[in-house]
């Protein structure tokens, strides 16, 4: 008896989900968040990104020094992001440096022109095998390099963390990291996998504090203003609405405070850069092939 009604609750699960996605985008009139800001409408030199990184962890255990707001997002996944604020644009004026390949995933898809994108995930000395990702530290270097070469440019950085997958995490989340059965947050939706929600908030709060000395280390060396935020949160075992359901992970369009507040720190430089826009340079960095775009978000926890 019991076991039919964890059945049936994990079969019905889907469709409610489903159904409060249609009440946030008006039955699918909407594929971004209205009311989020556009992040090219603020005044930056660099954009700093940590990826599914919510306003409250940010808040309680950040160590960058400035000036901190809450500000929305357009959306509850790096997908929703890129469209919000991306789409349909021709950011010459910018380099974008990523440790993400949602842009390389959506690129038919998403119309967007930077002066150079770096798809640094795909260099062979960048991907950490051990831990099925790419480290902060390195994120850090390219982004540093990114600014030696573009000194007249704006520049986004996107790290992934404290985006899963979880570095020096209990042995417990890395033997649920399965390289068949990718989809973490979803298998923990589904009741196929359980971990305690403290245990998984200690990782995620974890990651966050391996990547910030290296956010700081990249401030540090920026000319200009810098601001670090985030793309979106994340959620750990919350009741969303309107179905009350327990959600995990950064569920698309589902655009509750914990998936869509996000922090805005503010850094000032000693001096501002002087931005130029220019056409995009000849690149010599590769485009990643559908076959490496579709690795990397596995192992990133995407759903293939």
């Amino acid at each position: 008896m019991l076991s039919s009604v964890a059945d049936a609750k994990r079969t019905i699960k889907p469709y409610l989900r489903d159904a409060n996605r249609r009440y946030f985008t008006w039955f699918d009139t909407h594929d971004t968040y209205q009311e989020g800001i556009d992040v090219f409408d603020r005044d930056w030199d660099n954009l700093v990104i940590l990826d599914g990184c919510r306003y409250d962890l940010f808040e309680e255990h950040n160590t960058v020094s400035g000036d901190l707001e809450k500000v929305t997002s357009k959306g509850s996944t790096t997908t929703e992001f890129i469209r919000g604020n991306f789409h349909s644009r021709r950011i010459h004026d910018t380099v974008y440096v990523t440790a993400n390949g949602q842009l390389a995933n959506h690129r038919d898809e998403f119309d967007v022109e930077f002066h150079r994108t770096w798809d640094i995930w795909t260099e062979d000395e960048a991907w950490d095998d051990e831990n099925h990702t790419v480290l902060p530290e390195t994120t850090t270097a390219y982004a540093t390099a990114a600014a030696e070469q573009h000194p007249n440019k704006r520049l986004v950085v996107h790290y992934i963390q404290p985006h899963y997958p979880f570095i020096d995490s209990p042995i417990s989340i890395d033997d649920a990291f399965d390289p068949d059965t990718p989809d973490f947050w979803n298998r923990i939706f589904r009741d196929e996998l359980s971990i305690p929600r403290e245990t998984l908030w200690e990782a995620y709060r974890d990651n966050l504090l391996r990547a910030l000395p290296h956010v700081q280390e990249l401030v540090d060396e920026l000319d200009g203003r810098t601001v670090v935020t985030s793309d979106h949160g994340n959620l750990l075992g919350e009741r969303v609405y309107p179905i009350p359901i327990t959600e995990w992970g950064h569920p698309y369009s589902t655009w509750v405070p914990n998936l869509v507040e996000v922090p805005w720190l503010v850094v000032e430089g000693d001096s501002r850069k002087r931005v130029t826009a220019e056409r995009p340079e000849t690149s010599t960095d590769e485009s990643p092939d559908d076959d490496a775009v579709s690795e990397h978000l596995r192992q990133l926890g995407y759903v293939e």
